[in-house]
């Protein structure tokens, strides 16, 4: 406990650091608040029965992101998740389109225009489900009398303003985040939003083991021991890495090459899910649509198949599709954010190579071989981790709220960036010549 204290401390004494965390806590901190604003002209009074209709299926989980947003009512109620859908449409053009394709090889200018582009489809994408939201929360249970100047025109035009305005909002304090504050801004607000709802499902679940003799406290404890299991299982998923050993080439003082076996091994560390916590929000993006096509087309068989499966997210139907579609997107964004070819070209220029391989073409192919194999067991491991919610609700009979901790969407994120973050605080405690969070030993402050 003391090392952590003295840890905490090192933090505070770097300036850069210290400053970087107070932004992160200060624009989280606006987040939230904003969360909490009703929109003009909604009686905040009469929103009992939207909370009660967000409180389970995919609602529930859209809910969650938006930290309670989408059941108040908010001017975040449409979250960051319109950013979200418009990376995940911008990156699948890009595999297609030869535009985005050169964008993406000019580095920082390219990856600047990329940016505005998604940007304005996140635009595209609120104003389309801004209205949707506004026209459907009669049917989630709000009444006429909660809107306070009625449901015409000059109540869903500003409100629609509203929300694009807030999305774009919560976007700007998302990049900001990442570039004055410490870790992934937009993950961050997931995750913020996620915790937020965290206290609730826990104290429900508990009072419901203690009160509706449903295993009592023991069975309480049980759950909780389950919990950190999944944690750690979280963690090392995160965490595992497959070591490649890579050979250098020592120079001598005249600037040539003694023989290959006499210079240092160093290793290139491949993660075993190196796409991190994106195929689960891909992925979980993508989950909204069945059920809305079920809704639309509910006059057909099809559609009110598609309705009754796909709004069950404790489902068999959903949780394969949601486990496939995490599979597909893990070997997506692996591909598109491991360039082996690149690394291949690197590790060649700086006079390395690994044992047993061709410098060039044959460590690419190598590489991105071994990218294959290992992506493989992470992508089905993050897929078991995301669909174990519901098998705990079912097996165990736990309370959506609270099953959903366990492994899935939720708890994934928030270990996800929770060590991303942490991660950051390190190279800064480390370049200080501070120990890590994460790191035992002695204070090494140099003088």
């Amino acid at each position: 406990m003391k090392k952590f204290f003295d840890t905490l401390s090192n933090i505070w004494k770097i300036d850069e650091l210290k400053g970087r965390i107070i932004v992160t806590l200060g624009l989280l901190l606006v987040y939230r608040f904003g969360a909490q604003v009703v929109l003009p002209g909604i009686d905040s009074t009469q929103l009992g029965a939207l909370a009660s209709s967000t409180d389970s299926g995919i609602l529930g989980i859209l809910n969650a992101f938006t930290g309670g947003a989408l059941s108040n009512a908010s001017v975040f109620a449409l979250g960051i998740m319109p950013y979200i859908s418009a990376s995940i449409v911008v990156q699948l053009m890009g595999i297609a389109i030869p535009y985005l394709q050169k964008l993406q090889k000019e580095g920082e200018s390219g990856r600047k225009t990329i940016n505005q582009i998604t940007r304005w489809l996140t635009i595209g994408i609120c104003i389309v489900q801004a209205p949707t939201y506004l026209y459907s929360l009669g049917a989630l249970g709000v009444p006429d009398s909660a809107f306070v100047f009625g449901k015409g025109f000059d109540f869903i035009i500003p409100s629609v303003i509203i929300l694009v305005s807030g999305t774009i909002f919560a976007m700007w304090l998302g990049e900001k985040i990442t570039d004055k504050g410490i870790g992934n801004g937009i993950s961050l607000l997931i995750m913020v939003g996620i915790i937020a709802t965290m206290p609730q499902s826990f104290v429900q679940e508990f009072v419901s083991r203690t009160t509706n003799n449903t295993g009592g406290l023991m069975f309480m404890l049980i759950e909780v021991i389950i919990w950190f299991v999944v944690i750690l299982l979280c963690v090392l998923l995160v965490m595992a890495t497959r070591q490649i050993p890579v050979q250098y080439a020592r120079r001598t003082a005249s600037g040539g090459y003694e023989k290959n076996i006499m210079g240092s091994r160093q290793y290139i560390p491949l993660k075993l899910n190196a796409s991190g916590v994106m195929p689960i929000i891909f992925a979980q993006a993508i989950m909204f649509a069945p059920g809305l096509l079920g809704k639309t087309f509910n006059n057909t068989a099809v559609g009110q198949w598609m309705e009754v499966q796909f709004e069950d997210i404790f489902g068999l139907a959903y949780n394969l599709l949601f486990g496939f579609l995490i599979i597909v997107f893990t070997y997506f964004y692996t591909a598109i954010t491991v360039p082996t070819n690149k690394m291949a070209d690197d590790l060649k220029r700086s006079g390395g190579f690994i044992p047993g391989i061709r410098p060039g073409k044959e460590t690419g192919d190598y590489l991105d071989k071994i990218m294959s194999l290992i992506t493989l067991p992470g992508s089905i491991f993050l897929a078991l981790l995301a669909v174990l919610p519901a098998v705990i609700a079912k097996v165990m009979g736990v309370q959506m709220g609270w099953a959903l901790f366990y492994g899935g969407t939720s708890l994934l994120i928030m270990v996800g960036v929770a060590i991303d973050t942490v991660q950051q605080v390190n190279s800064y405690l480390l370049n200080r010549h501070y120990d890590g969070l994460m790191k035992t030993g002695k204070n090494r402050k140099v003088a």
